[in-house]
């Protein structure tokens, strides 16, 4: 595992600093995790009876960037990158033909999409909407650390499972 540098968190700086370090923080870790692998390292299932993969997670994360922060926050109606397939699943994690290059570039390039949102909202207090419920940007940010730690998690039980790599 590739144990290039994470960006620290922030640990006496404002809420906004703060929250947004730490989400950096769990997104390198996410790199982290898949640093090293081969392509198909990263499509592996490697916990049985589980469809989980590394790619899978990355291909997730992706989406869960665009629907919070550029569909909610931001009020943009920015549809699914891996879109449902015609038994109305959803796809981000059926990664058998996935191209890990493109994946982890829709990936960046959401997540610095998400950053500029963040950057340019007045306060941690804008509100966005999805259908009849409101919710903060304070709330998204706290929201998308536990969902970055969950999925860390999981990447955690991938990555050592697949090579026997563990740490952070």
């Amino acid at each position: 595992m590739d144990l290039e540098p994470r960006t620290p968190p922030v640990l006496t700086g404002d809420e906004r600093s703060t929250l947004t370090s730490v989400l950096q923080w769990q997104r390198d870790t996410l790199r982290m995790k898949c640093s090293g692998l081969t392509d198909e390292q990263l499509r592996r299932r490697a916990v049985p009876p589980s469809g989980l993969s590394l790619l899978g997670l990355v291909r997730h994360l992706a989406e869960v960037e665009r629907g919070w922060f550029r569909n909610v926050v931001n009020g943009e109606d920015v549809r699914g990158y891996f879109p449902k397939n015609d038994a109305g699943e959803r796809t981000e994690f059926h990664v058998e033909d996935a191209d890990p290059a493109e994946s982890f570039r829709i990936w960046e390039e959401t997540c610095e999409r998400s950053r500029a949102i963040v950057a340019a909202a007045e306060s941690l207090d804008v509100r966005g909407r999805f259908g009849d419920q409101a919710y903060s940007l304070h709330y998204v940010l706290a929201h998308m650390i536990e969902e970055y730690a969950r999925h860390n998690g999981h990447a955690d039980l991938l990555r050592e499972a697949i090579d026997g790599v563990t740490g952070e």
